[in-house]
Parts: C-alpha cells; sequence; structure tokens
C-alpha cells in the first residue's frame, strides 16, 4: 500500500497491486493493455517489452525486442494495435502487434527530429504522428507514406504534446515554460495562441476535448487548469506538490485531476466543486498596508528616514506586503492552496475553519514518477521512473471510476479556432511560491 504524504486522516488510498522489475536503467513511459493484464514498457536500456499477468499472479515479458538507441517516450493505439517508439536519436519507429500479444512486426522508421523525441500522439483519424523534440521543434508526418508533413521550431526544448484529434490543435510544453497551440494542417500551420503561467518548464499536459479543458504541470510544482471552452481566459492554479510534476490525467464521469510527481507523489484533485482564480499579484513601491518602503524605493525611504523591506505578496488577495503584515500562514483549497502560503492578516482573519476543508488527498507512491498512464474503466494506474520499477495500482478506493451504462453526454462547441483566435494572441497567469 502507499503512504500518506500528510497527517491528516485519510481512509481511502491508492493500494498497490504489482510490482515490475526487469529493466537495467529507467523506464521512459508504461501503458496499460485495455481489456488485458498486460503493460507495454520503454526504456534508457533500449528495449520494449510487453509484459502479460501469468497464472502465478506476476507479470512475465512476452515480448522483448531491443533498438538501437535509448527509448524516450511512446504511442499505443488499441485497436489496430499499432505503437510507436520515440527515440533518443531523434527517430520514431512504428510497429504492429500481433493479437495475442507474443509478436511485433516492424512497419515505418521516421525521421522525425535530430535530437531526443520527448512526447508522442499517433492520430488514426488523420494517420499523423505528431512528435517533439529537444531540437526544439514540433513534427507531423503522415503515416501511410512516412513523409514529413510540416514542422515549427520553438526558442527552446519542447517538452510535451497533446492532440485534439478532432479539430487538429496542438498543444506544445516547451522548457520555457510556455505553451504554444497550433493548428496543423498538410504542408502549413498556424498559431493560435500562447498560454504563459508557468515559472518553470513544461513536465505534462493534458487535454480534455469534452470540456475543453487543458491542465499543464511543471517544474514550478505547480499545476494549471486552462478554460479553453469558456473563451475568457479563466484559469485555476492548483499547488500540493513539493517537485516537478510529470503526469497528469483528468477522469471526466468523475471530475477528478490525477497528478504524480518527481518525488512519488500522487495527488487526487477534486475538480467536481466551485473554485476560485487565484489574483494577480500587484505591484507597488511600498507595502499596501502599512505603507512602508521596499528597498528599492530610495526616495521614501530618505523621506522617511527609514530602511527599505522585502516585498511579499498575498496569495488570497496578491497585495504586495511586508513581513510584520504578512506573519500568517494557511491553506485556502478553493484556490488551489493545499499546503500553508502566505497570507496577509487581514485576509487571514476571513479565512474560516470551513474554508481550510481540503479538496485534495495526496499519497507516496514510494518512487520517482516519470510517467503514469491509468485504465479508469478498470481503476487501474501504472507508474514508472527513474528507479527501474514499473507499479500497477488499484485506484478505486479513491472512487477514480465508475459503473455506467451511458457514456459521457457531448456538448456541441465551436470549433478551436473560434474560441482562440488571434496568432500573436497570448493568456497568461501568475503563481509563485
Amino acid at each position: 500500500m502507499a503512504a500518506e504524504i500528510h497527517s491528516r486522516p485519510q481512509t481511502a488510498r491508492p493500494v498497490l497491486l504489482n510490482k515490475i522489475e526487469g529493466h537495467s536503467d529507467t523506464v521512459n513511459a508504461a501503458v496499460l493493455i485495455p481489456k488485458e493484464d498486460g503493460v507495454i514498457t520503454v526504456g534508457e536500456d533500449r528495449t520494449i517489452r510487453v509484459w502479460l499477468k501469468r497464472d502465478s499472479g506476476q507479470y512475465w515479458p512476452s515480448i522483448y525486442h531491443t533498438l538501437s538507441s535509448p527509448c524516450s517516450c511512446m504511442s499505443y493505439h488499441h485497436d489496430s494495435r499499432r505503437i510507436f517508439i520515440g527515440q533518443d536519436n531523434g527517430a520514431v519507429v512504428e510497429f504492429l502487434i500481433s493479437e495475442d500479444f507474443n509478436k511485433m512486426k516492424h512497419v515505418k522508421t521516421y525521421p522525425a527530429h535530430q535530437n531526443r523525441v520527448s512526447d508522442m500522439v499517433f492520430s488514426m483519424e488523420s494517420e499523423w504522428v505528431v512528435s517533439t523534440g529537444h531540437d526544439k521543434s514540433v513534427s507531423w508526418m503522415c503515416t501511410q507514406s512516412g513523409s514529413m508533413l510540416g514542422r515549427h521550431y520553438f526558442n527552446s526544448w519542447a517538452s510535451c504534446l497533446q492532440y485534439d484529434h478532432e479539430t487538429q490543435h496542438a498543444f506544445i510544453g516547451d522548457f520555457s515554460g510556455q505553451i504554444t497551440l497550433l493548428k496543423l494542417e498538410k504542408q502549413t500551420y498556424s498559431t493560435i495562441t500562447t498560454l504563459k503561467g508557468h515559472e518553470g518548464s513544461i513536465g505534462a499536459l493534458w487535454w480534455d476535448p469534452v470540456q475543453r479543458l487543458l491542465f499543464s504541470g511543471a517544474s514550478d510544482h505547480s499545476i494549471i487548469m486552462w478554460d479553453i471552452g469558456g473563451r475568457k481566459g479563466r484559469t485555476l492554479l492548483l499547488q500540493g506538490h513539493h517537485e516537478r510534476v510529470q503526469a497528469l490525467r483528468y477522469l471526466q464521469f468523475t471530475r477528478q485531476l490525477v497528478s504524480c510527481s518527481a518525488d512519488g507523489g500522487i495527488a487526487v484533485w477534486n475538480m467536481d466543486t466551485q473554485r476560485e482564480e487565484a489574483p494577480q499579484w500587484l505591484d507597488s513601491d511600498s507595502c499596501q498596508k502599512c505603507e512602508q518602503p521596499f528597498f528599492w524605493n530610495i526616495k521614501q525611504m530618505w523621506d522617511t528616514k527609514t530602511l527599505g523591506l522585502r516585498q511579499h505578496h498575498c496569495r488570497k488577495c496578491g497585495k504586495a506586503v511586508c513581513g510584520k503584515c504578512s506573519s500568517k500562514r494557511s491553506t485556502f483549497p478553493i484556490m488551489g492552496f493545499e499546503f500553508p502560503v502566505r497570507v496577509c492578516d487581514a485576509c487571514f482573519d476571513t479565512i474560516k475553519e470551513e474554508d481550510r476543508t481540503p479538496l485534495a488527498t495526496f499519497h507516496e507512491g514510494k518512487h520517482n514518477i516519470a510517467h503514469m498512464d491509468m485504465d479508469p474503466s478498470r481503476g487501474l494506474m501504472v507508474t514508472c521512473g527513474s528507479d527501474r520499477i514499473v507499479k500497477i495500482w488499484d485506484m478505486t478506493q479513491l472512487s477514480l471510476w465508475i459503473k455506467t451504462q451511458t457514456g459521457p453526454q457531448l456538448i456541441k462547441l465551436s470549433p478551436l479556432s473560434e474560441r482562440l483566435t488571434g496568432a500573436d494572441r497570448s493568456t497568461s497567469v501568475r503563481g509563485g511560491s
């Protein structure tokens, strides 16, 4: 079983079902095979492995294939059993897995990048494979002809990717902390917008095409929910991790967000509740409570014959305050602050005890988590990382899966390009430690 990070009492927690060991280096990606007791893994040891659960209850490799370069990421399409492997040398390799998951046939090798492939998505609808790489680019290639259809370069490494299969829009996170939205076409593309809000490199993205919500996690330990479908620039800040956020998954039926961080933290966020946006931080040359000057306000320091103070910000109202006027700390989950943060004395007095009720639960995976995949229909999650161990979890205690006989009700929405227009428009949100 997984242990908790926080001391507050919790009864529901992830239950460790199996541990898979065998890789000799970092496992970069692991995917649960739908409707099968199986897992596909790729790693720095250059191997692709398909693990099937045997009668003994243990997982053993039914496919073990070695490539010429370390495997950095993968995209698996279960209906066609096609798997695409991104490599450290920049190539993307396509295989076809047999129905019994005992054989794998090489199909094509795509020269996608000049450096390590960081993330990848295969679209059956368009027969494209879209990938990002450390050569600072996103590329999209035709899987029928194997030819390059287009490429776009960024100013920094492209680290992660999400793709809307219906509208052919791609969200690309990079190491500068920005998220770029592109509309991809054959031989061309257009830049729709740039989302700015994180203070560190983007580590994970998740796109929900039904509610038109984008979730991003970064090395600044924070998660931002971008309400793309609302067309009002609404963003929600979620802070509860203590290390880089490296995996995200939003579950539509239960309105929950699952996130994993590099220190093994597993968080489950309740998104089916009323939340408030964190305020923008205000700029001031003096404390907006006591009016004492900050240390760069030379004129006021000279006039009042006082020493300048260090500037802080209240997380609840956003005002610029000094340390004396913001000596209190409090959680405020409705704004996404699940651990105590700085608030001014006036705001602290307005926070009631019920306002501190947690809206997320935190658990310990007990290993570095670099990648995570989920099967909500079975309530399963798989995690992997640099400790070379793959863990399979039962998440049903956390109500991450519900039995339903009908799918989610589809809502008629206008095209994504109509909700985000203007090639040079950017949206930003401000967080902070």
